[in-house]
């Protein structure tokens, strides 16, 4: 027992370092890193509480054991998920492509946040490398936002030398179910090759979402992602993952 008491009382140290480290160095979306807050907080109370021997022993042995079953099963579907994740770090796509989209993510007043501008620049190498290819980018206006993501990464395109015909807007979309629903009415999702643009930790998510909603053919192409971030991320991917596998999007 005393193994595991360190134990969480370690983690949760680690965990709140890494909370002051995105919240001091890096640049977030979201408050969802105060997650890593939150568990810190609870393992140092839950490891001050075994040694102290407060709870513990009034807990009856059958509910001990299932919560220790519970979490353990808990922390192999983790396991397993965060192994499919990583699986799309690599995507690449496939050439001459018919289509690719372009999965939008926060617009600041000054453009793209720097987690869209990633997929932008990937899909800018793609298009210049792939001449034909159409790009589709998806994603509506937050509250936020002074224009839609949509708007904002065509903005960027054609500023960077995109030619604005090769570029189609989709900008009702307010998540990544609807970014890929949405952007099959601009192709024929039946026949045409897609590629879907994001970041890294998102690509086993989104294009599992393209092929159940019928993309027949349809690849990653990864761009990367923030490095002090990606723990963050992981976690966060995770339960999306999740999410749309319990919503039937997966």
């Amino acid at each position: 027992m005393k193994h595991v008491q360190n134990a969480a009382m370690i983690l949760g140290v680690l965990f709140i370092l890494y909370f002051l480290g995105i919240q001091i160095v890096a640049i977030h979306g979201t408050n969802f890193y105060f997650i890593w807050l939150v568990m810190g907080l609870a393992l140092i109370a839950w490891s001050i509480c075994m040694k102290k021997g407060i709870l513990i022993p009034w807990i009856p042995m059958w509910m001990k054991r299932a919560c220790l079953v519970l979490t353990c099963l808990g922390c192999l579907l983790f396991f397993i998920v965060e192994i499919l994740i990583l699986s799309g770090f690599t995507a690449k796509g496939s050439e001459r492509l018919d289509y690719i989209i372009v999965l939008g993510a926060q617009m600041k007043a000054h453009g793209p946040s720097r987690i869209l501008k990633m997929r932008l620049d990937t899909a800018y190498n793609y298009l210049m490398d792939n001449p034909d290819t159409i790009v589709i980018v998806s994603g509506a206006q937050g509250n936020d936002e002074h224009i839609s993501e949509a708007q904002g990464m065509y903005d960027y395109l054609v500023e960077k030398g995109i030619a604005p015909e090769r570029i189609v807007r989709e900008d009702q979309s307010r998540n990544t179910s609807q970014n890929i629903n949405y952007s099959s009415a601009f192709l024929d999702k039946e026949n045409d090759t897609v590629g879907i643009v994001t970041n890294n930790f998102h690509i086993f998510r989104a294009t599992h979402i393209a092929m159940k909603s019928g993309y027949r053919y349809v690849y990653g192409i990864a761009a990367p992602s923030e490095l002090m971030l990606q723990g963050n991320n992981m976690l966060r991917e995770f339960m999306g993952v999740m999410k749309d596998f319990l919503m039937g999007n997966i």
